[in-house]
C-alpha cells in the first residue's frame, strides 16, 4: 500500500454532483488538494465552498480553453499526481435504440467522454510524468462490456474510453491507468436514463468512493477494475 500523501495534488472532472463531488469530497478531506472541474460555475462553488483546499475551476472539458485552464491550475497548486476523467455526457432522455440515435446527439456523447478525455490528457501528460507516483483512472460502465438496450450510443463512448486507457497504459509504462467501473449509483445522469422510474435502490455514489480509494492506495497494475471487486463483502 502506498502513502496516501502521494497524491498531493488531483484533477477532477465532473466534480460539480454525483460521484465526481464525492470524490472530490474523499479526496480533500484526505489532504488532497483538489482541482474541481465543473460547467456549471455556481454549482460547482456551492457544492465545494466548504471543502478544504478546493480549486474550483468552472471550466467545459470539450473547450481547449477550458482544458488549459484546468491545467493550468494544476501546475498552480504545485504539480499533478492525479487525474480522474469523470465527466461524461449520456445522451438523449428516453435512451434511443441505434436505429434512432441523433448522429448529433452521438458526436456529443463521444466529444465529451473520448475525445475531450484524450485531450485533457495530452495535455495533462507532462506534469503527471514528473509525479512520483502518477495516475489517470477513467470512469467506465459496464454498458462499456454489457449490450443493453438503448445504451448504445452512451456505451460505445465508455468502451471507446475503456480501450483508450488500456492503450495509454501500454505507452506511458510510469503511469498508472486504471478504467473504474462505479456500478449503477443514484445520480442525476442515471436518473435521466431512467426517466420516471424510481432509482432508490441504486447506492449513494459516496457508498463507492472508498473502493476507488482502495484502488489508489493498493496502486495495483493498470487495468480496468469494478468497484464491486473492490469493496468489503457486503458493501458491493
Amino acid at each position: 500500500m502506498t502513502d496516501q500523501n502521494a497524491t498531493r495534488v488531483a484533477v477532477v472532472t465532473g466534480a460539480g454532483r454525483g460521484f465526481g463531488l464525492a470524490l472530490t469530497t474523499a479526496l480533500a478531506r484526505r489532504g488532497t488538494i483538489v482541482v474541481a472541474v465543473g460547467r456549471d460555475a455556481d454549482r460547482l462553488r456551492t457544492a465545494t465552498a466548504d471543502l478544504p483546499d478546493v480549486r474550483a475551476v468552472a471550466a467545459d472539458v470539450t473547450d481547449p480553453a477550458g482544458r488549459a485552464a484546468i491545467v493550468a491550475a494544476a501546475e498552480a497548486a504545485g504539480g499533478l499526481d492525479l487525474l480522474v476523467h469523470n465527466a461524461g455526457e449520456l445522451g438523449p432522455s428516453p435512451l434511443p435504440r441505434l436505429a434512432d440515435y441523433p448522429v448529433d446527439a452521438l458526436r456529443a456523447v463521444l466529444e465529451t467522454t473520448v475525445v475531450a478525455s484524450l485531450a485533457l490528457t495530452a495535455l495533462a501528460l507532462p506534469l503527471l510524468r514528473r509525479a512520483p507516483a502518477p495516475t489517470i483512472v477513467t470512469l467506465s460502465s459496464d454498458a462499456a462490456v454489457e449490450a443493453y438496450e438503448g445504451w448504445g450510443g452512451y456505451g460505445a463512448a465508455k468502451a471507446a474510453l475503456d480501450h483508450l486507457a488500456a492503450v495509454l497504459a501500454v505507452e506511458e509504462s510510469a503511469v498508472r491507468v486504471h478504467a473504474f467501473d462505479p456500478g449503477d449509483m443514484r445520480t442525476e445522469m442515471h436518473q435521466r436514463a431512467f426517466p420516471g422510474e424510481d432509482i432508490s435502490d441504486r447506492p449513494e455514489p459516496e457508498t463507492v468512493v472508498p473502493a476507488f480509494l482502495r484502488l489508489l492506495d493498493e496502486r495495483p497494475p493498470s487495468g480496468r477494475y469494478r468497484a464491486a471487486d473492490l469493496l468489503p463483502a457486503g458493501r458491493a
